[in-house]
Order: structure tokens, then C-alpha cells, then sequence
């Protein structure tokens, strides 16, 4: 089947090529050798129309006859020809590697990509120390005052937010705040916070 030539113009040309899909759908060889031949120097010289320089073309027109050999069993003859199923594979690969080419690299030396700095153990240890008192004085509050603290700053809502969540007047959430805070500072040296 490689040895004989293609003629597209001929009426038929589009049943050969669509037959010779469906031959590498089962696995022949020969008939995919032939559809390479006759397709892969086509889809470069698409894609090459399309802007990609000579070695990306070439990549992508391996990769669209790969694409070919491995899906050839989808290809439906009711839906398409076989060149449009092709150069269909074909658009869809050079898309995608736009799309790769356009997104930066990432750069080894980001700070957002670096661990978190170890922090020193006496630091450490202060920071333990200060998490535990804040524990501690969080339990001697009164429980309205501390899920106040809690809808504020643990579910970021905003005072007033809040009132309306509780049906609580605004100035009351707002008193029973500060109270908090202020119960919160005796529990701190002015070095703690």
C-alpha cells in the first residue's frame, strides 16, 4: 500500500485516505506508512504557516502522526474526512503548544516557591510560649466575647456582618469586642504584642 501515490484531486482520493485510517485503526502498518508519507511533510508545512519555526513544526507534526497511529480507531468517516480529522489533530497540537510556550517558567529562586526560614529555637520557643498564653487568656473569656473573636477573625466577617448574622445590634458587637480586647491586653506585658 506505501508504494502507490495519492491523488487527493481524484474522486477517490478522499475514500482512499479515510480507508487508510481505518487500516492503521487495525494496526496496518502499511497503511499507516503510507498516511505518514503522505501527511507529515503536509502538516509541517501547515503548522509552519501557522507560525512555528521549522523545529517546533516538525515536533508537532511527529506528535500529530503519533496522535494518528494511537486514535486512528476514533476517527469517524460519517464525521469528517480524513484530512480534516488530521489537520484537526493537527490545529489542537499547535494550540496547546502555545499555550506551553506562553506560560513562563518558573524560576527556581521565587520567594513565593521557598520554604518558610527556619526560625531560630529561641524564637521558637517565645513564639510557643506566646501561643499558649494566648490560649489561656482566650479561655477566660465569656463565650459571647470569644465567638465574636471568632467570627471576626477566624471567618474574616466584618462588625457588622456579624450583628447581622447574630441579631445583634452593631454598637453591641462593637462594645463587646473592645471589652475582649482589653481583657486580652491584662494578659500581656506591652513587649507581647
Amino acid at each position: 500500500m506505501a508504494d502507490f501515490k495519492i491523488r487527493t484531486d481524484a474522486p477517490d482520493g478522499r475514500e482512499t485516505l479515510d480507508a487508510l485510517v481505518e487500516a492503521t485503526a487495525r494496526e496496518d502498518r502499511e497503511a499507516f506508512a503510507t498516511l505518514f508519507n503522505f501527511f507529515a511533510p503536509r502538516v509541517k508545512a501547515y503548522l509552519l504557516r501557522l507560525n512555528a519555526d521549522d523545529a517546533l513544526a516538525e515536533e508537532i507534526a511527529q506528535e500529530v502522526m503519533l496522535t494518528v497511529w494511537r486514535k486512528a480507531g476514533q476517527f469517524d468517516k460519517a464525521q469528517a474526512s480524513a484530512s480534516t480529522w488530521i489537520f484537526r489533530i493537527a490545529r489542537n497540537k499547535r494550540i496547546d503548544a502555545a499555550r506551553r510556550l506562553s506560560k513562563p517558567a518558573l524560576e527556581p529562586e521565587e520567594p513565593a516557591l521557598q520554604p518558610p526560614a527556619e526560625m531560630a529555637p529561641d524564637d521558637a520557643a517565645h513564639a510557643s510560649a506566646r501561643d499558649l498564653r494566648v490560649q489561656a487568656a482566650l479561655k477566660d473569656l465569656p463565650s459571647e466575647q470569644l465567638s465574636l473573636l471568632q467570627l471576626a477573625f477566624f471567618d474574616g466577617l466584618s462588625h457588622s456582618e456579624i450583628a447581622a448574622r447574630l441579631s445583634l445590634p452593631l454598637g453591641t458587637v462593637k462594645s463587646r469586642l473592645r471589652l475582649a480586647f482589653d481583657k486580652l491586653r491584662k494578659h500581656f506585658d506591652a513587649d507581647d504584642l
